[in-house]
């Protein structure tokens, strides 16, 4: 019975995306991991990957079509011994309004004239509460011959789907158990993220009647920014921690260092130095390297330190893994592969997942201070400004100058508590202030 391939699901916050470019056409066979098509998602453009095997027997879903829904048919695969007369009626591919308008082209008299083939009927899909389980026709008949319940398989296709393998390595008794151990974060994570909510389109276009503007149409990234930091300040108890820190020496040991790793090519800057030292607080003040999970905490054993990225239409927060563990040297030349990737979308969603804790460093635009939106499930970010030059009051009550950077701490109060909080931003604080300290 054919297949149908679906579009697939290819970062937490994806509900649509556009088909780039198809590496296969009708006819091609395909076996597992084969790529199929190149898929532009709210955050980079990446490949999908086949999960059954089979020949292309209908393409449904031209190059360039935007705005496909997650989850609905885009192609179908045949079986050995199938042909394309064995193909059924298929649902077309949902798409946004904004799609379906974009995808209307003239029809030509010739495709007008063409007699349907009759169709045959596929069974319909089994469900689960109402909800339907998407599940290939082959992993159904493999799954009833075996006496198995599709609705306590986790499938490891696109988005969920079951496919030959999850029912063939599947065992009664077993999947149900895993089912159960999966549904709440599988539950979570498939809970879309809401818009803004304001004045309708029409309220406001209204408001600017006879008004020069240009309109711009919301990307995939820039709506699931404007969601997830809407959800984050309406969901997330913010509060607040300000310090400055002298940089001085720092500074100082920064160019020393340079100095030295020049004929390596090497050149730290100060947002390095600010890496490493949230790492390294982070491990000094364990309590705080934790995430909100719902309906618990997970405190993390190793520093994985989100950095945001600006790019053109958004934002990236790529994420150093185990920077606690990595050299100076080592965080610099990670960053700079990060943020080049980031900015041409060439980002893989385990690079940019996951993390306790962020940084946002705006200084190198001249801003003295600012408070960033904590991104979740983070427990906390650290806004970063320019350090600039202060008269400062030294140890003996003399009046000096010295080069002083603002940051604040937004904090997630449901994760860290105020006192907790201090004590992080205070080692964070000695770090930098200390910097000798962080290659001890």
């Amino acid at each position: 019975m054919p297949t149908e391939i679906l579009m697939p699901a290819l970062s937490p916050t994806m509900e649509e995306g556009t088909l780039a470019k198809w590496l296969v056409k009708e006819g091609d066979t395909v076996s597992s991991g084969d790529l199929l098509a190149e898929i532009e998602t709210d955050k980079a453009t990446m490949e999908f990957e086949a999960v059954d095997e089979g020949t292309v027997g209908k393409i449904l879903v031209a190059e360039g079509t935007e705005g496909v829904k997650v989850n609905t048919p885009i192609a179908v695969l045949l079986e050995d011994g199938e042909s394309a007369d064995d193909i059924g009626e298929t649902s077309p591919p949902e798409k946004s309004e904004t799609a379906e308008k974009s995808a209307e082209k003239p029809v030509s008299k010739e495709a007008q004239a063409e007699p349907e083939k009759p169709a045959a009927k596929t069974p319909p899909a089994p469900d689960k509460d109402g909800e339907r389980i998407f599940a290939s026709p082959l992993a159904r008949r493999i799954a009833a011959d075996k006496g198995l319940d599709l609705g306590s398989i986790k499938g490891s296709g696109p988005h969920g789907r079951i496919v030959k393998a999850d029912v063939e390595s599947a065992k009664p008794g077993e999947a149900s158990a895993q089912a159960a151990e999966k549904a709440a974060p599988a539950a979570a994570a498939a809970a879309p993220a809401t818009m803004a909510q304001g004045p309708s389109t029409e309220a406001v276009t209204k408001m600017y009647e006879g008004r020069d503007y240009e309109e711009v149409k919301l990307d995939g990234m820039r709506k699931t920014i404007a969601a997830r930091l809407t959800e984050a300040k309406q969901s997330i108890p913010h509060f607040y921690l300000r310090r400055d820190i002298k940089l001085d020496a720092l500074m100082k040991f920064r160019a020393d260092l340079n100095n030295q790793l020049e004929g390596r090519g090497v050149k730290l800057s100060v947002n390095d130095f600010i890496i490493k030292a949230c790492a390294l607080a982070l491990q000094s003040v364990p309590d705080a390297n934790a995430v909100w999970a719902g309906d618990r905490m997970l405190k993390l054993k190793p520093s994985d330190v989100a950095v945001a990225v600006a790019i053109e239409g958004g934002l990236f927060t790529p994420v150093l893994k185990d920077a606690e563990m990595k050299s100076l040297s080592a965080l610099s030349a990670e960053m700079k592969d990060l943020a080049t990737r980031a900015r041409d979308r060439k980002l893989a969603p385990q690079e940019y997942q996951g993390g306790s804790f962020a940084i946002s460093n705006l200084g190198m635009f001249g801003i003295d201070n600012f408070d960033a939106v904590i991104n979740p499930p983070h427990g906390a970010i650290l806004a970063v400004g320019a350090g600039v030059k202060k008269p400062v009051i030294g140890k003996d009550g003399e009046v000096t100058v010295a080069t002083v950077m603002s940051v604040t701490l937004s904090v997630d109060h449901r994760v860290i508590d105020g006192a907790l909080g201090a004590q992080l931003l205070q080692a964070i604080v000695e770090n930098l202030e200390n910097p000798m300290v962080m290659l001890a």
